[in-house]
């Protein structure tokens, strides 16, 4: 075969763990009972998983049938070869990417997850904590179309000294003609990545980002901590039924400010959100490597919302990863951005119908033929005033020039 058809169309980096997962049985007196010092506790086998950014949205992407290579840092360890032989077991090309780091240890979970109890994770971020510019290899990214980057307030090095080096690596990116996109993690509040300055870290690293793809909660606590933790202290974690049109807007367009040519807002069960520049040179730059903005002038100046589709929930492990897979994927075939953000949100539902974190992504032909049949999508209960409702079931905003229009 033609090496060129054989080389990776998207490299994956950043964040990759190993999670160990045990089985548990129900616990009738809550978890209080599971922490208790000196006790003995009988659990079953545990699963062993790769978790993060590389692996989650990489393997979902390599699943809908993108060359995917895969780039994360590991130590010289046990948990380090099991990383490997973990992704070996989906293609034996998906672990050479790994930079194995002498000396070092790899970051792994532990997942304590009994039956009907919120599930905790002990992290360690090992390997993680050390990923610099300097790991990025040119050759890494040779024949690639797009460089994704994933759960930078996982990794140390990304936003230390104000994030030089995050920006840094993802400058070497664009350099190469990649198209850039970008994803988070929201931080501990109490960590060191918690007390950072968010708001500077991304003014330094947009300008170098095409995609960037937040969830809601994680970029209402980078932009707007005093809010975020206002409305956490008074309505709990669940903050989505506050992402209203307004607040979204206003957000966006502040990341747009920084430098993002398109920004992705996740909003889990309701949907996904768009924005994006109205500035056509800065939209062309982004689509160098994807070649796929197809139509600059379909993207530009754009504020839609796509829903979820409704599905039995088995676990909403990955969902997040699973849906920029989606987007990415989309992006990548030259679709709208109607287009994109509805099969984001489709290979976000079939991860969701199982329990671990990829396994219920299917092929991109699947996704679409069961989107074409006529899948049901979930009801939209956010405020958008002044929004529009399209026959394919996006919502357009109101400044959205082709608001109302129908659709694509």
């Amino acid at each position: 075969m033609d090496a060129a058809r054989t080389r990776a169309e998207v490299v994956v980096a950043g964040h990759i763990c190993l999670d160990v997962i045990p089985t548990m049985h129900e616990l009738k007196a809550g978890m209080g009972s599971l922490l208790v010092p000196g006790k003995l506790v009988d659990i079953g086998a545990a699963r062993v998983a790769t978790g993060g950014a590389v692996s989650n949205t990489g393997l979902a992407l390599h699943r809908l049938g993108l060359r995917t290579k895969l780039m994360g840092k590991i130590g010289d360890d046990l948990f380090g070869r099991a990383i490997g032989d973990v992704l070996r077991g989906y293609g034996q090309a998906l672990a050479d990417g790994m930079i194995v780091a002498a000396g070092e240890y790899t970051s792994y979970t532990i997942v304590i997850n009994p039956p009907n109890v919120d599930r905790i994770f002990l992290h360690c971020t090992g390997a993680n904590d050390t990923f610099a510019a300097d790991d990025l290899q040119d050759a890494a990214l040779e024949g690639a179309r797009l460089f994704h980057f994933g759960y930078p307030p996982l990794m140390r090095r990304m936003y230390e000294n104000g994030g030089g080096e995050l920006a840094a690596l993802l400058s070497r990116a664009k350099a190469k003609g990649l198209t850039v996109s970008l994803d988070a993690a929201k931080p501990d509040p109490s960590s060191p990545a918690g007390e950072a300055d968010w708001r500077t870290i991304l003014m330094k690293a947009l300008p170098h980002v095409d995609v960037f793809l937040p969830s809601f909660e994680e970029i209402l606590y980078m932009l707007r901590r005093g809010a975020y933790e206002a409305l956490a202290a008074e309505h709990g974690s669940d903050l989505l039924p506050f992402a209203d049109g307004a607040l979204l807007r206003e957000l966006a367009d502040e990341l747009l400010a920084f430098g993002a040519a398109i920004v992705v807002l996740k909003l889990g069960e309701h949907g996904l959100y768009l924005r994006t520049t109205a500035d056509a040179a800065r939209l062309s730059a982004a689509a160098m490597g994807a070649g796929a903005v197809g139509s600059t002038k379909a993207w530009l100046g754009r504020e839609l919302l796509a829903p979820s589709y409704a599905v039995e929930v088995a676990g909403t492990t990955g969902a997040g990863d699973c849906t920029i897979a989606g987007f990415l994927a989309g992006l990548l075939k030259g679709l709208s951005p109607e287009a994109s953000l509805h099969s984001a949100t489709a290979v976000g539902a079939c991860n969701v119908e199982q329990a671990d974190a990829t396994s219920g992504v299917p092929s991109w032909e699947a996704v679409q033929a069961r989107m074409a049949a006529g899948w049901s999508r979930r009801g939209v209960r956010l405020a958008l005033p002044g929004w529009r409702e399209g026959s394919d079931g996006t919502r357009f905003g109101p400044d959205d020039p082709r608001s109302g229009s129908g659709g694509e």
